[in-house]
């Protein structure tokens, strides 16, 4: 399954005009995303609050992900203080991978927005965390902090604005988005032979991993007729046919 590498903002001294801070707001969120990636099969590995990003790219950089994606929320120029609104998802230029990224998300984004047409999707090379990582990246600036009306909406909508941008790294990557449901066990049935265990919910898609028959593993979500389950140290999908719950 697609690993990401999630990095909310580190910045709380970025305070919101409603009160709060960038630092704490964007965190709330990712930690709503949390369930969300996990039962859409998405590995993910997080920053923590006592990070920079400097030292968040360096940690992105350390693994192999294939997206890395940074959470924050913008601020207008001194001389337009409060005054400007909307939501921009950034990408490098020229990354074919980074606009079907950041576009997806905007999407996503788009369908909750109160000012739909405001939300944009832009190139850039003066984000670190968009030019310095060797991921595919995507950089969310939710919405404008110094606005109160955009400082209310992502107060008021987190659980919301998780799900769209979840929602739209699963479009990303070509998967189903599904609600969070409670994890059950389950054991491989397969009168012998292994199960394999794939990147999508597909005949033809690459296995990760083959399950033994009889081993126990872990089904987060189930989409027509596939699973998506944890074996060990892997995250996929697997024919519900040849799994029994427990």
């Amino acid at each position: 399954m697609p690993r990401i590498f999630l990095s909310p903002s580190t910045q709380q001294y970025n305070e919101y005009v409603t009160g709060g801070n960038e630092e704490f707001y964007m965190n709330q969120i990712a930690d709503r995303m949390e369930p969300l990636l996990r039962s859409n099969g998405i590995m993910f590995t997080r920053n923590t609050p006592d990070m920079t990003a400097a030292s968040s790219i360096a940690a992105s950089n350390a693994g192999n992900y294939a997206l890395h994606l940074g959470l924050h929320s913008n601020a207008s120029p001194p001389a337009s203080y409060g005054q400007t609104r909307g939501s921009i998802v950034f990408y490098y230029p020229g990354s074919a991978q980074g606009a079907a990224a950041a576009g997806a998300i905007a999407g996503r984004i788009r369908q909750i927005y109160p000012l739909p047409e405001l939300v944009q999707v832009r190139a850039t090379t003066e984000i670190g965390e968009v030019a310095k990582v060797r991921a595919v990246a995507a950089f969310v600036e939710i919405a404008y902090h110094d606005n109160v009306e955009d400082a209310n909406w992502i107060t008021a909508n987190l659980t919301p604005i998780a799900e769209a941008i979840s929602a739209g790294v699963t479009d990303y990557f070509g998967l189903p988005f599904l609600p969070v449901v409670p994890a059950r066990s389950g054991v491989v049935d397969t009168d012998g032979s292994a199960l394999n265990i794939r990147s999508l919910p597909a005949l033809d898609a690459r296995i990760l991993a083959q399950a033994y028959d009889g081993a126990r593993l872990t089904v987060l979500n189930e989409w027509m007729g596939w699973y998506v389950v944890e074996f060990g140290s892997y995250r996929g999908f697997a024919s519900g046919a040849y799994i029994t719950l427990l």
